[in-house]
């Protein structure tokens, strides 16, 4: 279905795909703030990288490029 060149109804669209998006991306950022702050938390509490790996469902390599520096 083609909407056309909607601009100025954008900021209207409480309900539609652009303000579920806006949610989204929101919620991305929480999530992704809240995941750094329970890696450092875990990190000090003496988990290794293998377990927060795996708590992440991502590789050990992957957890600690993405926390290693946090």
């Amino acid at each position: 279905m083609e909407h056309g060149n909607k601009t100025a109804i954008d900021s209207e669209d409480r309900g539609g795909p652009l303000a579920q998006l806006r949610r989204l991306t929101a919620g991305q950022r929480e999530l992704a703030r809240e995941q750094t702050a329970q890696v450092r938390r875990a990190r000090a509490d003496g988990y290794s990288w293998q377990s927060i790996a795996s708590a992440l469902e991502i590789s050990k390599q992957a957890a600690h490029k993405k926390y290693g520096r946090n």
